[in-house]
């Protein structure tokens, strides 16, 4: 071929680029995101230029009015009608701002708060040296046992790199129930997981468990990652586009004007099969459900107890707001084809996380294979796909996710000399002991049981309800019999903090400072309110169930 033809050839593909389109960021709408990565940064800043000295009032400082600031633009915008009649999709295409992902980030940002607080305790382990310390290590970075980690705790470090960490993972779980294409969705799970990876393995106490827990967390997170991207690529190949509007519309056979180039691969049912069922697999085990529960009961137990709480929280808000999105905008035309499927995933969630945690005598362990049982409950209001499908899951979210930051907050208060004490035989008599304490753990239980005049009851009750009308009813009974076995272990405990002997040589219960009462109060409060008093926020969530398209 001569020059001039090769020639040819590059001015003739050079030819059809006209002019690149500027961005059109509506900043305004993602003013959440951006008050929150903003506050990020800034703590990166403050770990390289703030002395050691001030850097925790600093950290705490920023994270509480970047959450606080971002909760108000969320209001702002629910309130401007975003929600409802505004709602579309900004950012290019690539974030939904409407009714569900606004909801979802207020109750991700609200669980965020409570979180920070039971991150920022540092009343709760004697003072080493003289010098108050939190839940995290000295120095993340020193071997466990080591010469340098026994000098990082005489000087008195802390590790307040949690603090910003703690704000790129919320950052990345209000874009991930938001993503309206799906680079944007892997791109936020990546953002919101990889500091969840280094903050398990920040415990104080107890260090080689917590390291094995986010070694273990990282290892089938990436599996479970790599499951995600691969089937976006075929997705990708399936539709010839990453936005979502588009999938939908491929698979619906509704798309406006097909490119001649990917006609052949536009009606390969394979490639949208196996791609969406690899999406929904990296999301269900973001969600912990089985059989991709593996990683959640050791990583629940060996990571330090705040991120546990804010993990069990938050994580779960964010990707079943992420699965109802994929579900409900991109593959409402296979409803077919996974409704079956998510039957069984959600049957044997329910029933393995509830009979497992029985046999369980660590009170993490057990709290991690309740969240396995509430993560097929709500399932439950997935599989309903029906407008009430999306309210009541939106709603059992929100109700769950602070019962289990109390809960998990109350786990940080029981400790003996190791630091804290749970195995369930140390919270023997704690009822007697500590009455206060042990009524609060004991609501939280009630709670997760599903008892009347909870906002577990409420919660459950509207995904069943939600459950039965979408003709999902044999769901629903597997449901009630799975909170019957679930019931049988959350009073076991309760029985055992009141009616059992104290031992002579038990823990102690720490007096916490202002934060985790206030976490732990936070928790009663809403647990009661949406027990007693459900119905504005059950409507609060029916006016936000509908997602643009």
């Amino acid at each position: 071929m001569s020059t001039s033809a090769v020639h040819s050839l590059w001015t003739t593909a050079a030819e059809p680029i006209s002019k690149i389109d500027t961005p059109k960021i509506e900043y305004g709408q993602l003013s959440p995101v951006l008050i929150i990565v903003g506050a990020a940064v800034v703590g990166v800043l403050i770990e390289a230029a703030v002395p050691r000295k001030t850097r925790y009032y600093a950290q705490v400082f920023v994270a509480v009015v970047a959450l606080i600031a971002a909760f108000a633009a969320v209001v702002a915008l629910a309130a401007g009608g975003y929600a409802t009649t505004k709602s579309g999709i900004a950012a290019m295409g690539a974030i939904a701002v409407d009714g569900p992902a606004l909801f979802l980030q207020g109750t991700i940002l609200l669980a965020g708060l409570v979180g920070l607080f039971t991150f920022a305790e540092r009343r709760l382990d004697p003072e080493a040296h003289g010098n108050r310390v939190d839940s995290f290590a000295a120095q993340a970075a020193s071997v466990p046992g080591s010469d340098s980690e026994k000098a990082a705790v005489k000087a008195g470090f802390t590790t307040t790199e949690v603090f910003p960490l703690l704000m790129f993972a919320v950052a990345g779980m209000l874009v991930f129930p938001a993503a309206n294409d799906l680079l944007t969705l892997f791109i936020a799970l990546e953002v919101f997981s990889l500091p969840l990876y280094l903050m398990c393995a920040l415990a104080r106490r107890k260090r080689l468990m917590s390291q094995e827990a986010a070694v273990k967390y990282f290892l089938l997170g990436a599996f479970a990652s790599a499951f995600t991207l691969f089937g976006i690529a075929m997705l990708y190949g399936y539709a010839g586009s990453v936005s979502y509007a588009t999938i939908a519309q491929v698979v619906d056979g509704t798309v406006p004007d097909v490119n001649p180039a990917l006609a052949d691969t536009m009606g390969n049912d394979a490639l949208l099969l196996i791609g969406s069922a690899m999406i929904v697999m990296g999301l269900l085990f973001k969600v912990g459900a089985v059989p991709f529960h593996m990683w959640t009961p050791d990583v629940y137990q060996g990571a330090p107890t705040p991120v546990t709480g804010f993990m069990a929280a938050a994580t779960k808000v964010a990707a079943f707001g992420a699965l109802l999105r994929l579900l409900y905008v991109v593959l409402p035309g296979l409803r077919w084809d996974w409704r079956p499927v998510m039957w069984g995933v959600a049957i044997v969630t329910m029933l393995g996380g509830a009979i497992i945690a029985i046999t369980q005598t660590d009170i993490k362990r057990l709290l991690a294979y309740s969240s396995i049982a509430h993560a097929g409950f709500i399932l439950a209001g997935v599989i309903a796909t029906t407008p009430d499908g999306v309210s009541s899951v939106l709603f059992y979210l929100a109700a769950y996710s602070f019962v289990t930051i109390g809960a998990f907050a109350v786990v940080t208060l029981v400790r003996d000399a190791g630091g804290e004490a749970t195995h369930l035989s140390n919270w023997a008599g704690l009822g007697r002991r500590s009455p206060l304490v042990a009524a609060v753990f004991a609501v939280f239980l009630l709670a997760f049981a599903g008892i009347p005049l909870t906002s577990g009851f409420a919660g459950k009750f509207a995904v069943f309800k939600a459950a039965a009308e979408g003709g999902a009813a044999p769901l629903v009974v597997v449901g009630v019999i799975s909170s019957a076995i679930a019931a049988f272990f959350y009073i076991r405990v309760i029985v055992l903090m009141f009616f059992s002997e104290p031992r002579p040589e038990g823990p102690t219960v720490a007096v916490p400072s202002p934060l985790t009462m206030t976490a732990i109060g936070v928790g009663v409060a809403v647990t009661l309110v949406l027990g007693v008093a459900p119905q504005y926020f059950l409507d609060l969530a029916n006016q936000a169930s509908v997602f643009v398209r």
